[in-house]
């Protein structure tokens, strides 16, 4: 009896970018995998999705997975993806973004990707750090934490990526973790089929740089952080604020409904049309 191949390899362009640049452990293709689970369920054709990225180590996805994919410049994978939405809605666009990709360079484009509610699915792969251009401080590095900009610790708060994107106008937002695989397999499926902007944060790590600087020198080690730190939301909204230190939440922060953008421009569209305004005036 012939063996059947992994559901991955379906989804890979494994005959011509392979092996992947990715460090040995890195949590980043347990992202990937959560993501080709959760297209597959939904029985999607990869004629139906475009994944785009940015630049960083998240970036390099668009190059691996066998859909339409873009792989774009550093913080501006929105923006390409916001283009593409509105010249073809009927596509399901995914992006996949990094910590400081997303919320850095591209943290402009990020509110008012939020704020517009474009019909998106952003997967932030947040490791805490510059994983890919030597270690630095991001974003997303927690108070203390060492870096090779912070080699004392770092002063600056971290952004709460869930309460980012919720204030700035997002439908959909959730988090889990690479850890919790299933789950976050699960979040993602969701937020493709949301409509609007959906946000989905992966907590994963970088070994190489954040987990050596911080005592968490293998991949196991900052797994099995990542099970302990990493709660249900319920039960964290539950403890006292002294017990919520060292831990975060993970679960579906929000789900509502709102006009989302492709939408309001085409009933403008329409509208202008049916007043005449075809002619090549505008």
């Amino acid at each position: 009896m012939e063996r059947e191949e992994p559901i991955v390899y379906k989804y890979l362009r494994a005959k011509k970018k392979f092996p992947n640049i990715w460090c040995a452990g890195c949590g980043i293709g347990i992202v990937m995998g959560a993501l080709i689970r959760a297209i597959d369920r939904l029985g999607l054709s990869k004629d139906e999705v475009v994944v785009i990225s940015g630049i960083g180590c998240s970036g390099r996805m668009s190059v691996y997975l066998d859909f339409n994919t873009l792989h774009t410049t550093h913080g501006r994978a929105l923006t390409f993806a916001t283009g593409l939405k509105l010249a073809r809605p009927d596509l399901k666009v995914i992006v996949v973004m990094g910590d400081g990709d997303a919320l850095a360079i591209g943290g402009n484009h990020f509110i008012h990707s939020c704020r517009r509610n474009i019909d998106l699915t952003a997967i932030i792969i947040n490791n805490s750090i510059y994983g890919m251009t030597g270690g630095q401080v991001g974003p997303t590095t927690p108070l203390g934490a060492f870096s090779a900009t912070t080699p004392y610790g770092n002063l600056e708060p971290p952004f709460n990526i869930p309460e980012l994107a919720i204030a700035a106008g997002a439908s959909f937002v959730a988090r889990s973790t690479v850890y919790h695989a299933i789950e976050l397999s699960r979040f993602i499926e969701k937020a493709i089929l949301k409509k609007g902007f959906a946000v989905v944060e992966a907590v994963s790590y970088c070994h190489t740089h954040f987990g050596r600087m911080n005592n968490l020198r293998t991949p196991v080690e900052m797994m099995k952080a990542l099970k302990e730190m990493a709660i249900p939301l319920q039960e964290y909204e539950k403890l006292p604020p002294e017990e919520k230190q060292g831990k975060i939440s993970r679960g579906i922060f929000l789900d509502k409904e709102a006009p989302e953008f492709v939408e309001e421009y085409e009933k403008l569209m329409a509208r202008f049309r049916a007043e005449g305004g075809d002619d090549g005036a505008v």
